[in-house]
């Protein structure tokens, strides 16, 4: 399992890299896993993969065997006992399952299709692993997909050197693809091979899932990396009580709930005293039973067969049954309480870790629900890389509790209930849909089972829902407009005067006051005909009658006179700060507005 480097009161030892594997949907991640466990079982040699709940551990001995004269070639002599990768996917494996101020994944491959390139969540995956600080290389996949591909040898440089020259530009080009996206991003990359500096540049590995090509390298440069830059990270003292993370809380026939756990360090047996951190209170509980599955067994099938150890030691992957695991939930941290640990201070150190995730404040911001603790921190991360403010972050279904504080933000944009993997209860829908009629309060609820859709959908719904915002103020809003009396149109002389006019430019309302060139405001619109029809307001081109109150034809207006809306300067600056909702002849109308009001006031409006 590790290999022992020392006895003396400590037991440590070198444990396997925690290796999990992240990428776009069918960019392979799942053929790829599939693919390294199979090529490792060999007639059921003595080197075959061991399979563990959640997790799959790929022995030096298998890795010598897969890599063949490649670790040769390096002068690399395995020190670490084998690569274990976690199977379980989402972001759970990776984010906010801390250890020594680290992530359970020591190490990550980001599965890329080489031919379509980076998709959005290749880029979520990437920025959450930037911020976790995890390293990770590059399987540039489906490279038997490349126009003209044709398998020739079992080592992947000679095999790309055999291919037909308009294939190995292609290849290239690929290549160089990914490494403009990667820089991008910032960061650094070359293929494995020209890599210059590992700790400064991504390792990217052409590989076939799906035949095999690139795996042995791929295999390699993992063991490679992770034994020459992370020795300090895989030291592992075994004589110490176990700590893991929860992967998945699964009912068992005859087992009732248990928990498939990643242990990363420490070793755990029957009956010792574990505790889970819990939402409100960790849970306290002893371990019933130890289960592994039996050999090569499918870790998701139903029918799967479990044999029960006394103890297991890190890192590997195990089932727990215990008493108490009802309120158990996925990226929850778990550890063994020493003979010499006080509980009441484990329990304390083990709710501060989970307080650094769950979120909840008096600020404005948006309220985030999801299925796992390591979800819920993975959209932690990328909200706070798009500077969206979070009010509360909390594991669970999205509740009418959720709605109620949701409402309760003053800014539009914030009244959001995101739900990442999780379902709305009956009683928030129903409380959804009696508010939905009220604009000013109703809550947006986004859900999906991709972060990166959330972030989208919310971003184009803000968007939207501040250009709805915008519309609605600037509606409320006296609008610049101007028109001229026609000739011969004069239908009544006064009380009211009703003259036909043209509108030149603009927007002309019921009500609105009116003034003259001079600036001096003589009446106000008191009704629209447009033939028979009234109508409340009229825009640019538009012929119609207009009845003003006040003025008499031939004393204050005349025929052929132009007459504009007279606005305050309170509004004329509102007005300027809507300007993308203008037409250009209404900017051009307010122009000529402001500099009638600047002949009296040269700093109207400034």
């Amino acid at each position: 399992m590790a290999q022992e480097t020392k006895t003396k009161n400590t037991k440590e030892i070198i444990r396997q890299p925690i290796v999990t594997v992240l990428g776009h949907v069918d960019h392979g991640k799942t053929t790829l896993l599939d693919t390294i466990r199979h090529s490792s079982v060999t007639e059921r040699e003595a080197g075959k993969i061991t399979q563990a709940i959640g997790a799959s551990i790929i022995p030096a001995e298998t890795i010598n065997r897969i890599c063949g004269n490649l670790l040769k070639k390096l002068g690399l002599t395995l020190v670490i006992p084998g690569l274990l990768f976690i199977d379980t996917p989402g972001h759970a494996a990776f984010s906010n399952l801390r250890k020594r101020g680290g992530n359970l994944a020591d190490i990550a491959i980001v599965v890329v299709d080489i031919n379509e390139g980076f998709k959005p969540q290749t880029i979520e995956a990437i920025e959450i692993l930037k911020n976790s600080k995890t390293p990770f290389i590059i399987a540039a996949n489906k490279i038997d997909m490349i126009s003209g591909w044709k398998t020739q040898s079992p080592a992947l440089l000679e095999n790309i050197s055999k291919q037909g020259v308009s294939t190995q530009e292609l290849i290239e080009k690929k290549m160089y693809e990914l490494v403009g996206r990667l820089y991008e991003l910032g960061f650094e990359s070359e293929r494995f091979d020209r890599v210059g500096d590992y700790t400064k540049q991504v390792a990217i590995v052409p590989v076939s899932a799906k035949a095999g090509d690139g795996l042995p390298e791929l295999l390699m440069v993992l063991a490679g990396l992770t034994q020459k830059y992370l020795s300090n990270n895989l030291k592992c003292d075994v004589s110490k009580s176990a700590k893991g993370s929860i992967l998945e809380v699964k009912e068992e026939l005859g087992l009732g709930k248990t928990v498939d756990v990643i242990i990363y360090e420490g070793f755990i047996k029957v009956n010792d005293t574990i505790i889970i951190g819990g939402l409100e209170t960790p849970i306290v509980t002893k371990v019933r039973a130890l289960l592994e599955p039996a050999p090569l067994s499918e870790m998701r099938d139903k029918k799967s067969k479990f044999k029960n150890v006394k103890q297991v030691c890190a890192a590997t992957g195990v089932k727990i049954a215990a008493p108490e695991l009802d309120k158990a939930i996925a990226g929850m941290p778990l550890c063994v309480l020493g003979k010499e640990d006080s509980l009441e201070e484990t329990k304390q150190k083990i709710q501060e870790e989970i307080q650094q995730v769950i979120i909840e404040t008096d600020n404005e911001g948006i309220i985030i629900k999801a299925d796992a603790l390591g979800s819920l921190e993975a959209l932690i991360i990328l909200l706070r890389e798009k500077k969206i403010p979070i009010r509360k972050a909390q594991i669970g279904n999205v509740t009418k509790k959720d709605i109620i504080e949701a409402e309760a933000n003053s800014k539009p944009e914030l009244k959001v209930v995101m739900g990442f993997n999780v379902e709305l209860n009956s009683d928030a829908q129903v409380h959804l849909q009696e508010t939905s009629v009220k604009k000013e309060t109703a809550v947006k609820n986004l859900m999906s089972k991709v972060i990166y859709q959330l972030i989208e959908e919310y971003e184009l719904w803000k968007g939207n829902e501040k250009k709805r915002i915008e519309k609605e103020g600037l509606d409320k809003l006296t609008r610049g407009g101007k028109f001229q009396i026609l000739p011969n149109h004069t239908f009544r002389q006064l009380n009211p005067a009703i003259v036909g006019v043209e509108v030149l430019s603009g927007l002309i309302r019921v009500n609105v006051p009116l003034m003259k060139p001079d600036g001096i405001v003589i009446t106000k619109v008191k009704s629209m005909k447009s033939g028979k029809d009234n109508v409340s307001e009229t825009k640019r081109g538009e012929q119609l009658a207009v009845a003003m109150d006040g003025v008499t034809v031939g004393r204050q207006i005349h025929e052929r006179d132009i007459l504009y809306v007279s606005i305050t300067e309170e509004e004329f600056r509102k007005l300027k700060s809507y300007k993308e909702y203008l037409s250009p002849d209404e900017k051009e109308v307010l122009n000529e507005i402001a500099e009638i009001m600047r002949k009296s006031n040269p700093v109207w409006g400034v």
